[in-house]
């Protein structure tokens, strides 16, 4: 019987998307358990799965203080990006488990995926897509970034790709944010401006919160009827930073042009999801990170922190 230490790998298809990082844990001696399923691995799965694991690279999936509690073995949870609102750090601190994420590892490909979601809601690539597809010519007339404010709700890292990503489309870029970086805007060209009036000046809005309990839910009826009206709103972030009821009532009355939403307050989405299917709602399923290029990196990182740990050496952006 193998006495390798063994990581749990929760991501689906780990060992190709995550290959650099798979390959530097066999190397290194560690036994991976894999998820054989193409969606995140249920409670019961983790703890089935992982019921000897050292460590876990982390994806989608809950991690509690009752899933802690089942794997008696666990020293490290590593987050396969940089959101770590589905780990309970106190539960994770209490156990003397560590928690590491990888800031910045994403970033780039989240802030491409975001101007690019932004570009296909404003041009109607989709509908142009399907009347293609079925031999129509209708015209769909769209708008350009180079016409339009674009507000950043939220001005960090991913944010800050996304602005410098729109000012050389010759777009107007204002930000809010509670702690401004001043410098980067002005590096950037971008105007900070209060909550108020960037929900007031913005014609695009997109969202880069963190989910806080003071975050959550930040998308309600009283934010959206503060935008102008025929805004598109934009969140690659979280969806639990959206009300989706309010927001589908929006869409229906008709007060926003549109949405585009890689991420939702349940994922996967249930069949049948009347925002997802909004004739005036671009859905894709929370892959805005999900670059060849974003998992090299972000799965060395991971694989060197369980290295460390394990070796007894301090791992690399411990929270």
């Amino acid at each position: 019987m193998s006495t390798a230490p063994i990581v749990l790998a929760c991501p689906s298809d780990y060992e190709n998307v995550s290959a650099e990082g798979a390959r530097a844990l066999a190397d290194a001696g560690f036994r991976l358990v894999l998820n054989p399923h193409d969606r995140p691995l249920t409670e019961h799965e983790v703890r089935t799965l992982g019921a000897e694991a050292v460590a876990a690279v982390v994806g989608l999936e809950e991690w509690t203080d009752k899933q802690m509690d089942a794997l008696p073995s666990l020293r490290i949870l590593c987050k396969q990006g940089v959101g770590v609102d589905n780990i309970d750090l106190e539960s994770a601190r209490a156990r003397g488990i560590v928690v590491t994420n990888v800031p910045g590892g994403n970033a780039g490909a989240v802030s491409e995926f975001t101007v690019g979601l932004m570009i296909a809601a404003l041009r109607n690539l989709p509908q142009g897509e399907r009347a293609a597809a079925d031999g129509d010519w209708s015209r769909f007339p769209g708008r350009e970034i180079s016409a339009l404010t674009v507000g950043l709700l939220g001005f960090g890292r991913i944010a800050q790709l996304v602005a410098k990503k729109l000012v050389a489309f010759d777009g107007t870029v204002i930000a809010h944010d509670p702690f401004p970086d001043e410098e980067s805007a002005r590096r950037l060209g971008v105007e900070l401006v209060g909550r108020e009036e960037l929900l007031a000046r913005s014609e695009v809005l997109s969202l880069h919160l963190p989910v806080l309990p003071e975050t959550v839910g930040t998308v309600d009826t009283d934010f959206l009827r503060s935008l102008r009206d025929g805004a598109f709103l934009v969140n690659t972030a979280r969806g639990a930073l959206v009300d989706e009821t309010a927001l589908l009532a929006a869409l229906d009355g008709g007060e926003l042009a549109g949405a585009a939403l890689d991420v939702f307050s349940t994922e996967p989405l249930p069949a049948g999801n009347l925002l997802a299917q909004h004739p005036r709602v671009l859905a894709t399923n929370h892959m805005a990170a999900e670059s060849r290029e974003a998992y090299a990196g972000i799965s060395r990182a991971n694989a060197q922190a369980i290295i460390d740990l394990v070796d007894g050496r301090e791992p690399a952006n411990a929270l």
